[in-house]
Formats: structure tokens, sequence, C-alpha cells
């Protein structure tokens, strides 16, 4: 807000000075001439007490101003004291937008694939994903796609509800199959279809929710991320405000990964809001609750599943402006990036990690969500 101080400004009025007088005169005819109701005339310079015997009008008397001080025409005026106007406080304005960004993937109907069993939903394929869902009666369905560089995900899909799967191989020619399981591990296809796919935005895949990091606007996280982010000032600032919260509050759930080891439990799908209320989750709930965190935040993120030397694993890249892709979290030396893992930077026994997911060393990177 500006204010702007308005001065008036008027018109120059031309001052008479009067004449100064006969410089002759005597002090005391002056005196004489400035009593009110003088009587005596010009003429007449002594005092009486009486009045004389032809009495005369009393004579006006002229009073002659003194002279009064004028300012020179070029002189400088000397200058009036003016108050400064208050600043108006500067509104602050944040270096980076946290408002967070939420697309909700769906199945528009307009470009579709399928049998009588599955529904193969193509509509939105240069956003980055496609749709699809299973109304057959096998107990367990995978969904594998294959992008232009042989680079193969593969899903779960046994719900009867659409499901977002990204196609995270950039442009190019995309195979997708659906296949039951007939025993054991051995399974037929069902149904499959090639897809063209040219992308609007090549970070899309890494910018949206998925099967494997599933969220929506009411998703406690991507509240928890903007609050997260209030003050960051860069994406660094953001990636780092994240990756402390997650490694200072949950912790490493070792029933939880003794049960998938041991094979008591044969399949799992991180709940990031659960992970969040019960402050404990294993890699995969790590990785997907830090991929929704920063993807609202506007920031690609990659949620990675492969290999730890010989153990199987999950962790996140990001992507970095001026930087590139960063594999792993990462911190930042001032010089050089150095591979952060957010399961091993928690507050755990380091030994006791390495006891399900190795030592984090020698990433070999199988699937990308």
């Amino acid at each position: 807000m500006c204010i702007v101080l308005l001065t008036g400004c008027g018109d120059a009025t031309s001052i008479s000075v009067p004449s100064a007088g006969d410089p002759s005169l005597e002090q005391s005819d002056l005196l004489g001439a400035l009593q009110i109701g003088a009587t005596s005339s010009p003429q007449d310079t002594g005092r009486t007490d009486a009045p004389s015997q032809e009495s005369t009008p009393a004579q006006e008397s002229t009073v002659t101003p003194a002279p009064t001080a004028t300012q020179e025409p070029n002189a400088t005026p000397a200058p009036t004291a003016t108050q400064e106007p208050t600043p108006s406080p500067t509104p602050f304005v944040p270096l980076r937008d946290n408002t967070p960004y939420c697309p909700s993937p769906v199945a528009s109907g307009t470009v579709t694939y399928g049998n009588d069993v599955t529904t193969i939903d193509a509509s939105n394929l240069e956003q980055g994903y496609i749709m699809a869902n299973y109304t057959g009666t096998c107990p367990k369905v995978k969904l594998q796609i294959i992008g232009p560089d042989s680079h193969t995900s593969t899903y779960n899909l046994n719900s009867t509800e659409f499901q977002a799967f990204p196609l995270t191989a950039g442009d190019g020619s995309y195979t997708v199959t659906v296949n039951e399981n007939i025993q054991g591990k051995d399974y037929i296809v069902s149904y499959e279809v090639s897809l063209d796919v040219a992308l609007d935005d090549p970070f899309s895949p890494y910018l949206s929710p998925s099967s494997y990091v599933y969220y929506n606007e009411d998703t406690r996280a991507v509240e928890l991320a903007a609050e997260l982010c209030e003050t960051a000032a860069s994406d660094l600032d953001c990636v780092s405000a994240i990756y402390n919260y997650i490694i200072e509050n949950i912790e490493y759930d070792y029933d939880l990964a003794g049960q998938i080891t041991s094979g008591a439990l044969s399949s799992y799908i991180a709940d990031i809001d659960a992970t969040l209320a019960d402050g404990k989750g294993i890699c995969l709930d790590y990785a997907a609750l830090m991929a929704c965190m920063l993807r609202t935040q506007r920031i690609p993120t990659r949620l990675e599943v492969g290999y730890a030397s010989l153990s199987y694993h999950a962790w996140v890249s990001v992507y970095l402006t001026d930087v590139g892709w960063v594999n792993g979290i990462v911190e930042f030396d001032g010089s050089s990036w150095s591979l952060m893992d957010p399961t091993f930077a928690a507050s755990n026994s380091e030994e006791e990690v390495k006891e399900f997911i190795g030592d984090g060393s020698n990433y070999t990177v199988r699937y990308i969500y």
C-alpha cells in the first residue's frame, strides 16, 4: 500500500512595504504623531496641556508602519518539517507453493479394451496412467506392464473397482497383460493389449497416486506434507523436512517384516495413513509414505522395489531441479550427494534392520512405481 502525501500550493501575493517617512523628523515628533487624538498642528512642535483659544477639528494622525522584513526573491525557502509516511509491512510471500497437488485418476470410458472379465481404460494415456479392473472369479490375478525399454512392472489386480497403474517408461509402445493364477506360481494370460503412449509431461507418472502409492485429497499425509513444507524455500528444503519427520516418527515394524520373510504374509500393500497412525512400518511403508508426501508437493518421486545386496527392499528416488534424479533419499554435505535410505536412517537398530533388508549397498532396481 502506498501512502501519498498531498501538499497545497497557493498563489503568491504581492506585499507593499510602506515608506519609512522623513528621515529628518525628530523622535519626539514621531512619538507625538503616534498619540491617539493629538491636537497639535504640524507646525506646532511644542507641547501644551491646555487647548488653544481657537479650537480646530482634531487632525487624524497617519500611522506609518515600521518596515517589515521580507525574504529576498531569490532566497531558498527554509525547509518545513514534514512527517515521514509510515511504511506498510511487507506481506509474507512463500518462496515455493506448498498447496497440495492431488490429481485423481479416473476411468473416463472414452477408450477401453478388454474381455468379459477385464476392462483396461486407456482414456488418459497422455496423463501417464491406465485404469483397470477384474470381475472374474480367479482369486489371484496379476497385471503386468512392459514398457518400451523392456522395463516391467507387476501389480495385483483383485478388485472389481478400477485401479490406477502408472506408465513409468516414458513415451513409446507398452504391452499390458492380465494374468490369472492356475496353481502355485503359474499364471496364464487372460487378456493382452498394446498401447502407444505419448506423455504430456514425462514426470506425470511420478506426481500422481497409483495402486502402490495410493492416496487422495482426504489422506492425512497430504495435509501433513503441506504443513511440513510451509516455510520451505526450495524443493530440497521440502525433501529434508519430510524426510526428517519420517525418520524421527516412524519405527521399523520387525513383526510385520518377519511375517513377510517367513512367507506367512504372501502379499502386502502399504496403507499410508495407517503407517502415520501406527507410527511403524516396513521399507515399503516408508517408501510409499514419503512418495505420497513428496508427490503432493509437486516433487517427482519414484517408489522403487528391488534388491539391497541380496535382500528384497523398497526405497524412493526424487527429481530435483538442476540436479536430476537422485537415487534414494539424500543428504547433501555441500559438495556431494550421499545415499540415505529412510529405512536405514530411522531411529532403529541398524543391525536388526540388516537382518531383513541387508545393509543398503548395491541397490538394484527391479520395479518402478
